[in-house]
């Protein structure tokens, strides 16, 4: 067996820095560059074992790439190289959107122009992700059908509890309807993990999804609702970074920890960031709490994607043959779709299509990202610029 060793461990820290500086363009574009970097440049695993891993991360909540490269992490350098590796590829959107939440306070941003353009840079990149995902995760009427009962749903009974019910029941229907799905036919998978440890990791995930809302209620501290709120939305996320829109928003707008400007403002500016979007919840607890809050809403939001990943890894092979658990998140995938539409209707639409101009911008944004396939935070910037340029008009 490889000897894993301090040598080891920078290398995992010093490759995942230069991905979480460089990784632009989401979810998808970060598992071709975890893809480019880890298996044909540096070999640290076979094209197999990659995919098997990314199929993995796909079936279980939380941002998937993030997700991915723990996983790497933990092949080549044990737990502590998952640790590292989630680190460098998270750390330098933590600090940047920190930092712009700082700067950000004091300020009157509520009636900026620039802010603005941001809300309509997250109409364009909502819209851009509602059409893949649609494409891939809802391709016949059943699946097309489960996606329109989840949007109606969310959209007229808007809390983060009604969400939690449409993934699981969605999830009852996808198992009803394609529990005859054809098995995934792949290799065993290995991994250098034991399931004692997975059991442990899988109880905390339980534990803490349940004990944190009753501790909220009885100790009634800040910190613990704040953490309270970061682990459901990162342990009830299924599709990625932006479907944790919602539950964030619902979470914290209505309570009054920030106003819908500050809420938009930091969407906006996590587009020009690279690394994964879950980030998004470091901004929000700067503006909460200054950057000891950004920190706590990082560890909380991704806590539980470290310990699902560790936790299920020594599982995999028993469940992923599994035709009925297959059916079962194909029914989950299609509610993603409806939950993300009913996000861009509201807050994101809403709040930012306000005149004929705006959805003109939003449409010329919407272009350069899809059809010109300019990069993400090219869009980010002529949203800003374009922002104050319409408050003149």
């Amino acid at each position: 067996m490889r000897k894993i060793n301090v040598r080891t461990w920078m290398e995992i820290l010093l490759v995942s820095t230069r991905l979480g500086l460089t990784s632009f363009g989401g979810p998808v574009a970060h598992l071709g560059y975890f893809h480019e970097e880890y298996v044909r440049r540096r070999k640290w695993m076979d094209e197999k074992n990659y995919a098997d891993l990314v199929a993995l991360c796909q079936f279980l909540p939380g941002p998937a790439s993030s997700q991915v490269g723990i996983g790497v992490g933990v092949i080549r350098g044990g737990v502590i190289g998952g640790v590292l590796a989630f680190i460098g590829f998270t750390m330098p959107s933590v600090l940047a959107l920190i930092l712009f939440a700082l700067l950000l306070q004091g300020f009157d941003i509520g009636d900026a122009g620039w802010i603005h353009g941001l809300k309509i840079v997250a109409v364009a990149v909502v819209a851009h992700a509602i059409l893949g995902m649609a494409q891939k995760l809802t391709p016949d009427l059943k699946r097309k059908a489960i996606a329109l009962a989840a949007l109606t749903i969310t959209l007229l009974w808007q809390t983060a509890f009604t969400q939690v019910g449409v993934i699981l029941l969605s999830g009852f229907i996808g198992f009803l309807l394609y529990k005859e799905y054809a098995q995934d036919k792949s290799e065993p998978f290995s991994f250098p993990l034991s399931r004692r440890f997975g059991a442990i990791c899988l109880t905390l995930f339980f534990v803490l999804l349940i004990a944190l809302p009753i501790l909220r209620e009885v100790t009634s501290l800040n910190w613990v609702a704040m953490f309270d709120s970061f682990y459901r939305g990162g342990a009830l996320v299924f599709g990625g970074g932006h479907v944790v829109l919602p539950l964030l928003e619902r979470e914290f707008v209505p309570n009054g920890w920030l106003n819908e400007e500050q809420f938009l403002a930091g969407y906006g500016a996590a587009q020009a960031v690279p690394g994964p979007l879950f980030t998004f919840a470091a901004y929000i607890g700067a503006v909460i709490n200054g950057w000891q809050g950004g920190l706590l809403a990082t560890f909380a939001i991704f806590l539980p994607a470290f310990l699902l990943i560790l936790g299920a890894l020594p599982f995999w092979d028993m469940v992923r043959h599994n035709p009925k658990i297959q059916g079962a998140l194909m029914g989950v995938n299609a509610a993603v779709v409806g939950i993300l539409i009913s996000a861009f209707y509201t807050p994101i639409w809403i709040s930012s299509i306000l005149a004929p101009i705006d959805f003109a911008f939003a449409a010329i944004l919407f272009s350069m990202l899809v059809y010109w396939k300019l990069p993400p935070w090219i869009v980010v910037l002529t949203g800003a610029v374009g922002g104050a340029l319409i408050g003149f008009i």
